[in-house]
């Protein structure tokens, strides 16, 4: 059993606290309040942003001495938001949200995974007709095996999961949410994930 902090408790973030708490997990979600962000992430030995992108690094930024030594798993995109609502372009182009947390929380091991699906897909991979793939950015190779684990937990396959290398091949996950817009115009709602076919 892991104590983990989901930073975060709107669909994204409510979906992975109860299965990671359905898999035997202690998880605590909490919302964007500060107060108790710090002290839910002082508590955990993982930490997951589930916050909106757009205001993440303003909010991890601050928990900065609450996520030192500890593992923070990114989930989030940070995008700017089309007349529509849903995202029509990068807040760091030519680099990612995950980037630019691991530089403003050295002491943090930063993990990117999971920014490439619906939030359905997030828990229930094996709900799709097809394999979706689930892809880990990070600097740390202990911290992407412990995040590994923890997707397993959430019924992804070994052979699902793609570890791309360090924390900057988050950038490349993160420009694949440029797809999402024109896919639910195309097709609704409907989950989906990036997949890789071999």
């Amino acid at each position: 059993m892991t104590t983990i902090a989901v930073l975060g408790n709107g669909r994204v973030g409510g979906n992975l606290a109860t299965a990671l708490t359905r898999a035997g997990h202690q998880v605590t979600a909490v919302d964007r309040s500060p107060g108790e962000a710090a002290a839910a992430a002082r508590a955990a030995e993982i930490v997951i942003n589930a916050t909106p992108g757009a205001g993440s690094l303003e909010r991890l930024g601050a928990l900065r001495e609450e996520l030192h030594d500890k593992i923070l798993v990114d989930v989030s995109n940070a995008t700017t938001d089309g007349p529509d609502g849903l995202p029509a372009g990068l807040l760091h182009p030519g680099s990612s949200l995950a980037e630019q947390l691991q530089e403003a929380l050295p002491g943090t091991r930063v993990v990117k995974t999971l920014n490439t699906m619906l939030f359905p897909v997030m828990t229930a991979p094996a709900t799709l007709a097809q394999a979706p793939t689930a892809f880990l950015s990070g600097d740390d190779p202990q911290a992407k095996q412990t995040v590994r684990d923890l997707l397993t937990d959430l019924g992804w396959r070994t052979e699902w999961i793609t570890d791309l290398g360090g924390i900057r091949t988050a950038r490349a996950t993160e420009a694949a949410v440029l797809f999402v817009p024109h896919v639910i115009r195309a097709e609704g709602f409907t989950p989906f994930a990036i997949s890789i076919a071999r």
